[in-house]
C-alpha cells in the first residue's frame, strides 16, 4: 500500500488509540504499592507514618520517570516520522516532474522520426522524376538552374542528416529519461515503504506513553489518597502538593539555563507578528496531542508552531522540530538561549552535534514559560521551561 502525506496525516489523527503493552517500551520493574491495611497501620504509628510516606512518594517519583522516559521515545519518533513523509512528498515531487518531461521527450522524438520521413520522401520523389547529370549534358542552357538543383540537393541532404541525429538523440534521451522515471518510482515504493515502517513505531510508541500514564494516573490516583490519608488532606491538596515538587525536581535537575555564544547579529523581533502567532497558539490550549497532527484541533510539537507562525505570514520550516531549526539556522536567526525573546522557538535534543536531529519544539513566552504541544498524554499547554536537553540557541522566526 502507498503512503501519501496528508493521506497518512489524516488517517492518523482518527485512529483509536490502544492502551496496550508493546514490545518498544522500555521494560519497567513493577513497583510493590502499600495496601489500605498497611497503610491504615501506619497512620497510627508516627514513625512507621513517615516511612509509609516515603515509600509511597517514591512510587510515584519512579512512576514518573516512566512515563518521561517513553515520551521521549515517542517525541523521537514523531521526528523521524515527519522526515520521512516529508522525503516522500519530495520523491513524489520529482516523479511527477519526471513524467511530464517523458511525455514530452516522447512527443519531440515522434515529431522527429515523422519529420525525417517527410525528407527522405522528397528526396525519393525528386530524384525519380529525373537524372540532373544527363540535363546537364544534354541542355547546358539551363546549367545554372540545374546546380541550383544540385547545391539545394546537397543541403537538403546534410539537413536530413542532420535532422536524422537529431531524431535519435531525442530517442535516446526520451529512453535515458524513461529509465530515469522507472528508478524514481522505485525509489518513491521504497521511501513509502519505509514512511509505513517509521509510522507504525511511531504510532508503537504513542501508544506505549498512552498506556503508561493511564496507567499511571490510576495508581497515582490511589498514591494520592493514601498519602491525604496518612496525612490528613484531601486528595485535591496532596496532589497539587506532589505536582509542585516535581515541577520543582525538573527545574532543578539543571540548574540554571544554558548559555552560548553569539553566533552573528540577529534583529530584534517584529512584536506584531510575535503577538499573531502567539495569539493562535493561545487559541489551541487544551487541544489534544495527536501525532503529526497540524490542526484545526490536533496537534504535535512541530504543528503547531508551523501554524502559528503561518498565521503570521512567517515560514519557519515544514512539519519538523528538526527542519524548522535548519530553517531558522541557514538564515542566520539562532540567537544564543541567554538572549531569548518572547515568540522565539526552543528546542531539545539528545545529541550534541549542531546538525543533530532536535526531537522537540516550544514557543518561548517570556519569564520562564513556555507553550507546548508536549506528548500523547497531554494537550497543548504552558508551562515553566525545562532545561533538561534544551538546546543553547533559540530561534527568532521574524527578525
Amino acid at each position: 500500500m502507498k503512503i501519501g502525506r496528508k493521506q497518512v496525516v489524516a488517517a492518523l489523527a482518527g485512529v483509536a488509540i490502544l492502551l496496550t503493552s508493546i514490545a518498544l517500551a522500555p521494560a519497567y520493574a513493577v513497583p510493590s504499592y502499600p495496601t489500605a491495611g498497611e497503610v491504615a497501620a501506619a497512620k497510627a504509628n508516627v514513625q512507621e507514618k513517615q516511612k509509609m510516606v516515603e515509600r509511597i512518594e517514591g512510587i510515584l517519583e519512579t512512576i514518573r520517570i516512566e512515563a518521561d522516559a517513553l515520551e521521549i521515545i515517542a517525541l523521537q519518533k514523531n521526528e523521524e516520522y515527519n522526515q520521512a513523509i516529508e522525503e516522500v512528498a519530495q520523491m513524489a515531487a520529482k516523479v511527477d516532474g519526471l513524467q511530464s518531461k517523458v511525455e514530452l521527450a516522447a512527443t519531440e522524438a515522434e515529431d522527429a522520426k515523422v519529420q525525417l520521413a517527410q525528407i527522405v520522401g522528397k528526396m525519393y520523389r525528386d530524384q525519380a522524376s529525373g537524372n540532373t547529370s544527363l540535363e546537364l549534358f544534354f541542355n547546358p542552357g539551363n546549367a545554372e538552374d540545374l546546380l541550383y538543383q544540385l547545391t539545394m540537393q546537397d543541403m537538403l541532404a546534410q539537413r536530413t542528416g542532420a535532422i536524422y541525429e537529431a531524431a535519435i538523440d531525442k530517442q535516446t534521451q526520451a529512453k535515458s529519461l524513461a529509465e530515469e522515471l522507472s528508478s524514481a518510482k522505485e525509489e518513491l515504493q521504497g521511501f513509502e515503504v519505509e514512511a509505513e515502517k517509521i509510522f507504525a513505531e511511531a504510532k508503537a510508541a504513542a501508544d506505549a506513553v498512552i498506556a503508561k500514564v493511564k496507567e499511571s494516573e490510576r495508581q497515582r490516583a490511589n498514591m494520592m489518597s493514601q498519602l491525604a490519608t496518612l496525612k490528613d488532606t484531601a486528595d485535591d491538596v496532596e496532589r497539587q502538593r506532589i505536582e509542585g515538587l516535581e515541577a520543582e525536581r525538573r527545574q532543578n535537575l539543571v540548574k540554571s539555563a544554558p548559555t552560548a555564544p553569539e553566533l552573528y547579529s540577529v534583529a530584534e523581533p517584529d512584536w506584531s507578528k510575535v503577538e499573531t502567532a502567539i495569539s493562535f497558539a493561545n487559541e489551541q490550549l487544551g487541544e489534544r496531542y495527536v501525532l503529526g497532527g497540524s490542526g484545526p484541533n490536533v496537534w504535535d510539537c512541530s504543528g503547531i508552531t508551523m501554524k502559528a507562525y503561518s498565521a503570521a505570514g512567517v515560514y519557519i520550516g515544514w512539519h519538523s522540530a528538526t527542519a524548522q531549526f535548519n530553517v531558522l539556522a541557514s538564515a542566520k536567526r539562532l540567537v544564543p538561549f541567554q538572549d531569548v525573546q518572547r515568540g522565539d522557538l526552543i528546542w531539545w535534543s539528545k545529541e550534541t552535534a549542531f546538525s543533530g536531529d532536535k526531537y522537540h519544539v516550544a514557543i518561548y513566552l517570556g519569564d520562564g514559560m513556555m507553550l507546548e504541544a508536549p506528548n500523547p498524554a497531554r494537550t497543548v499547554r504552558i508551562v515553566p521551561v525545562r532545561y533538561g536537553e534544551i538546546w543553547p540557541y533559540a530561534g527568532r522566526p521574524t527578525a
